[in-house]
């Protein structure tokens, strides 16, 4: 039977203007990467239902699977980081593919809020170009 019930949705609109140009953003430059979604908190990482683009992530040794970027983690989360290339809904999923950028021009300033960029995930990007 079709459901003829009404349904709402939010969207939101891409905001990449935290990469500088289209340098490493080619297709094949962009490693693929599989959000583990129970490593994100709501209300932190993605208060709006979804982790927005440019939020630095990192993978967990043991499952291969993406979490937020963590210097003081124990699980693998404090090596092996990369900004997320483009936002993803992560709203009743406990697993999302994406793509993750690990080289090109980064402007700080038009990161998205919490994005997790700290010094020391700087230094796992030596061939991101970060600029104030």
């Amino acid at each position: 039977m079709t459901s003829t019930a009404v349904r709402s949705t939010d969207y939101q609109s891409e905001n990449r203007s935290w990469l500088l140009s289209a340098h490493g953003t080619d297709p094949g430059a962009n490693p693929s990467i599989t959000l583990d979604v129970s490593k994100f908190t709501a209300g932190t990482h993605y208060p709006k239902g979804y982790v927005a683009s440019g939020t630095v992530v990192a993978k967990v040794t043991a499952t291969g699977l993406y979490g937020p970027f963590d210097k003081d983690a124990t699980d693998g989360r404090a090596t092996n980081a990369c900004h997320l290339f483009g936002s993803l809904n992560v709203v009743g999923l406990t697993k999302v593919g994406g793509a993750g950028v690990v080289h090109g021009f980064v402007k700080e300033s038009r990161l998205p809020a919490g994005h997790g960029l700290t010094a020391e995930a700087k230094a796992l990007l030596p061939l991101i170009n970060y600029t104030a």
